[in-house]
C-alpha cells in the first residue's frame, strides 16, 4: 500500500458529523473514531504531532489510508463508532467488551415458555434480561420464580398438535406441583401465559403488576370461598414483598434512570453502572477499561454509556453522571448536587472506587508475587549458603584442557538468576605451563577481580568454583593477594557428589537434591562448562591451523595469525588471489603460500 498522502486526503474530508477509519499498510482497520467535525479531528492527527503522545504518534505512523461515514448527529456517529469497534476490534482502540462472558436470563419464544439462563444471546429463541455480572441476584429471582408460577422445566415441544396426539406424560414436576401438566393439556396456555407477563415485569425490574395480579387472585379466591387458595397467593405476595425489601430501594419518585460513574488512572479507566427502575436498583456492573492513545474520561464515559444502555436493554430518558458530557446522548444527563439523586451518584462512586482499588492492590499483589517467583530461589541461596546479602549477581569460573593443551579459562555471569551473556569473559592461560588447574585458577581469579578493582565494575555478591578443595584454596589465594578475601562470599562444587566447599572448612555442604538453590548453583557451573569447552575448542581448531600454515616456509605463528585474522579460514586463504594474499604478508610470503597449496593439491 502507498505512503499516506494527509494533504490531499484532508481535502475529502467535510465539516460535518460521522465516524472515520485508519488503516494500515496490510488493510487491516487500526483506530476507528467519531466527531462532531471530521475534518478538524482528522487534521488534528496531522497537523499538531507535537502535542501528541508517544502511542497517538505511532498509530500516526501506521496509517495508509482513511475513510468515512458522515451522519446526522453527534449520537449516531456515537453508535456508529460502538457498532464498528466491535465488528473490527481495532488495535488502538479500547475493548467495549470485557473478558468475561455473563449469564442472562431468557423467556423463550415458543408455546408455554420457559424460563432458562444462557451466556449465548440468539434474540430469535426469546427475550433476554441481564446481563447478570453477580450471579447471586440472578438464582435469588429464579428461586423466586419457583415460589410464585408453576413454569415446565422440561425442553418438550408443546405445540397444540403434539398435546393432542398425546405424544407426552407428566413428569415428576407434576406430581409435586412444580407444574400443572401443560404436556397432557392439563393446563391452558392463556392462563400458562398470565404467569409468564408477570415473569417479564419482574425481570423489567417493575413488581407493582405482579403484586397487583396475586392481589386480585386472592380476592377472587375469597369471594368464592377458596380460602386455602386466597392463602396461597397472599404467601405468594409475601415472596415478593420480601424480595422487595431485600433490594435497594432509593426513592420511588426517581423513575427509570441509569447511574454511570467513572474514575481513572494512567494506565485504566474504572466505570459503574447501575440501572434503576421505579426507585430499585435492578441491575449494577463495574468494568476495567484499558486505555489505549490516552483517552480523556468524557470519552470512556460517552462510549461505555453507548455499551451498557445496549447490553441492558436500557430507555431511562435519564443518566446520572459524575462528569460532564459534551455529547448528545438522546437522554437528560444530569450530575446531582444533592438530594436523593446525589446519594445513588455517591453509592455508585464509592463502587467505582472501592473497585478501582481493589484492582489495583490485585495488580500490585500480582507484581509482588512474580517478583518473589524471581526471587525465592535466590533467597533460598542465601539461607543455604548463610550469606549476609541476596546472591543477585553470581561469577562461576571453570577450567578446560585436554592433556595440558590449550589451556583455557571461562568465567560466566548471572543476574537475578538469569544468565548475563554480555558479562560472560574467557581467558587464555598466559603464566601455567602443562595441565595446573590450581595454577590457572590462581591466573584467572588474579586477572578477573585485578581488572575489576582498576576498572571499578560491579563486584560479585557470591563467586562460584567448579572444583573441589584444590581449586577453592587457589581461587581464596587470588583474593587475599587482592585483599578481598572475606570481602566477597566464595564457594567450590565438586562435581562428584555436588557437594558444597566452603574456605577452610573440611567438611561439604549437602543440600537436597531437589533444592531449587542447587539446580541454580549447577545450572550456573554447567553454563560455565560450556562455555569454557566452546572457547577450548575454538582455540584448539584455530592452533590447528596456524600449526598447518606454520609449515609454509618464511611463515611463523604471529603470520600465521594475522592470516586467518584477515581471511577467517584456511581455505579463504587458498582462494585468494595472489593480490589480495600480497597485501597481507607481502610478495616474497605470498608467492611461498601459493606454491605449498598449489603442491597439497597436486
Amino acid at each position: 500500500m502507498p505512503e499516506f498522502d494527509y494533504k490531499k486526503e484532508l481535502a475529502k474530508v467535510p465539516h460535518e458529523p460521522g465516524v472515520y477509519r485508519y488503516f494500515d499498510a496490510t488493510g487491516e482497520v487500526i483506530y476507528v473514531g467519531k466527531a462532531k467535525d471530521l475534518k478538524n479531528r482528522v487534521s488534528s492527527y496531522f497537523t499538531n504531532s507535537k502535542q501528541h503522545d508517544r502511542k497517538t504518534l505511532r498509530l500516526v505512523s501506521q496509517i495508509r489510508k482513511l475513510e468515512f461515514t458522515i451522519v446526522h448527529t453527534e449520537f449516531d456517529a456515537l453508535l456508529l463508532e460502538n457498532q464498528l469497534i466491535k465488528r473490527y476490534q481495532p488495535k488502538f482502540n479500547i475493548l467495549l467488551r470485557d473478558d468475561k462472558t455473563y449469564p442472562f436470563v431468557c423467556v423463550t419464544n415458543e408455546h408455554f415458555p420457559r424460563v432458562v439462563t444462557t451466556r449465548r444471546i440468539d434474540r430469535k429463541l426469546g427475550t433476554f434480561y441481564g446481563p447478570f455480572a453477580n450471579l447471586k441476584p440472578m438464582y435469588t429471582v429464579l428461586d423466586m420464580f419457583s415460589q410464585l408460577f408453576t413454569i415446565r422445566t422440561c425442553n418438550y415441544n408443546l405445540a397444540p398438535e403434539n398435546i393432542e396426539a398425546g405424544k407426552y406424560k407428566v413428569c415428576l414436576e407434576y406430581h409435586i406441583g412444580n407444574c400443572k401438566g401443560p404436556c397432557e393439556g392439563k393446563q391452558n396456555e392463556p392462563d400458562y401465559d398470565k404467569d409468564i407477563e408477570q415473569v417479564h415485569h419482574i425481570l423489567k425490574g417493575n413488581l407493582k403488576p405482579a403484586q397487583e395480579y396475586f392481589k386480585n387472585r386472592m380476592v377472587e379466591a375469597a369471594n368464592d370461598l377458596a380460602f386455602e387458595q386466597a392463602q396461597q397467593y397472599k404467601e405468594k405476595m409475601d415472596v415478593l414483598q420480601r424480595f422487595q425489601s431485600k433490594s435497594t430501594v432509593v426513592n420511588p419518585k426517581i423513575a427509570d434512570a441509569d447511574v454511570f460513574s467513572i474514575a481513572s488512572d494512567d494506565s485504566a479507566a474504572y466505570i459503574n453502572f447501575m440501572k434503576v427502575v421505579n426507585g430499585t436498583i435492578v441491575q449494577a456492573h463495574t468494568v476495567e477499561v484499558k486505555k489505549k492513545l490516552d483517552e480523556t474520561d468524557p470519552d470512556l464515559l460517552a462510549m461505555m454509556i453507548i455499551e451498557f444502555r445496549e447490553q441492558y436493554g436500557s430507555q431511562a430518558k435519564e443518566i446520572i453522571t459524575n462528569i460532564p458530557l459534551d455529547v448528545d446522548l438522546q437522554a437528560e444527563v444530569t450530575i446531582p448536587q444533592i438530594g436523593d439523586k446525589k446519594k445513588l451518584l455517591d453509592m455508585s462512586l464509592k463502587n467505582v472506587l472501592y473497585f478501582r482499588r481493589e484492582r489495583q492492590e490485585r495488580a500490585a499483589a500480582e507484581a509482588t508475587a512474580n517478583a518473589s517467583k524471581k526471587d525465592r530461589v535466590l533467597i533460598r541461596l542465601k539461607q543455604d549458603l548463610q550469606l549476609k546479602n541476596l546472591p543477585n549477581r553470581i561469577e562461576c569460573f571453570d577450567n578446560s584442557n585436554i592433556q595440558g593443551t590449550n589451556p583455557v579459562s571461562a568465567m560466566v555471569c548471572f543476574i537475578g538468576g538469569k544468565p548475563a551473556n554480555k558479562e560472560y569473559r574467557h581467558f587464555s592461560i598466559k603464566t601455567v605451563v602443562g595441565p595446573n588447574d590450581f595454577a590457572s585458577m590462581y591466573e584467572v581469579v588474579t586477572r578477573r577481580y585485578t581488572r575489576v578493582l582498576e576498572e571499578q565494575t560491579d563486584m560479585p555478591d557470591l563467586i562460584v568454583i567448579d572444583g573441589g578443595k584444590g581449586q577453592l584454596s587457589a581461587a581464596c589465594d587470588a583474593l587475599k593477594a587482592l585483599d578481598l578475601y572475606g570481602k566477597v562470599p566464595i564457594i567450590g562444587i565438586a562435581k562428584r557428589l555436588e557437594e558444597i566447599y566452603f574456605p577452610e572448612d573440611n567438611l561439604p555442604l549437602y543440600i537436597d537434591k531437589k533444592s531449587e538453590s542447587l539446580k541454580l548453583i549447577q545450572r550456573i557451573r554447567d553454563e560455565a562448562h560450556r562455555f569454557a569447552i566452546t572457547y577450548h575448542r575454538d582455540k584448539r581448531s584455530r592452533n590447528s591451523l596456524i600449526s598447518e600454515l606454520e609449515n609454509v616456509e618464511g611463515i611463523g605463528k604471529k603470520t600465521a595469525a594475522k592470516l586467518l585474522k584477515h581471511f577467517k579460514g584456511v581455505t579463504k586463504i587458498r582462494e585468494a588471489s595472489f593480490e589480495e594474499v600480497v597485501e597481507v604478508v607481502g610478495k616474497d610470503r605470498a608467492v611461498k603460500l601459493k606454491s605449498y597449496f598449489d603442491t597439497i593439491e597436486q
